[in-house]
């Protein structure tokens, strides 16, 4: 009896997570509410984590949850201003990322489905950007408002 193949394995593996991740990332890169809201100015690390999120959570290595431990997305992303605009800037992104990648329509829409999902339970705040305690706003002066400011 053969064990059934993952869909990681199915939609290319590694080198299509990256690639996903990647064109994620150019997308961030350029928008003015989700860079502020990565610590690191180079965003290769984040890539790599959600690189190795999405590999592992779609049956590929386990290195994410070797590094890193449990995901608790809720819990990683509450300390920024998640909020409806955040989340469909994120989606956009996504969105285009996805559609680059150009997978057959049996594995886009339950991968699609899920990203989804998961934007919509990331929104931790209704209130407007600069209000409230998330960090990721901008100052007066426009600088990026971190934990630590």
């Amino acid at each position: 009896m053969t064990e059934p193949v993952s869909f990681y394995d199915q939609v290319g593996g590694m080198d299509t997570f990256r690639r996903l991740v990647d064109a994620f990332y150019r997308g961030v890169a350029s928008d003015d509410v989700l860079k502020p809201m990565y610590p690191e100015e180079d965003l290769g690390p984040a890539a790599e984590r959600l690189t190795l999120f999405l590999a592992q959570y779609w049956g590929g290595p386990t290195t994410y949850g070797e590094t890193r431990g449990h995901p608790r997305l809720r819990m990683r992303h509450m300390p920024f201003h998640v909020d409806p605009d955040a989340r469909d800037r994120w989606l956009r992104h996504m969105r285009a990322a996805v559609d680059e990648v150009a997978l057959p329509p049996a594995f886009e829409a339950p991968l699609w489905d899920y990203l989804e999902r998961a934007a919509y339970a990331m929104v931790n705040t209704f209130e407007a950007r600069g209000i409230g305690p998330q960090q990721g706003g901008r100052s007066e002066d426009g600088l990026p408002i971190r934990a630590s400011d």
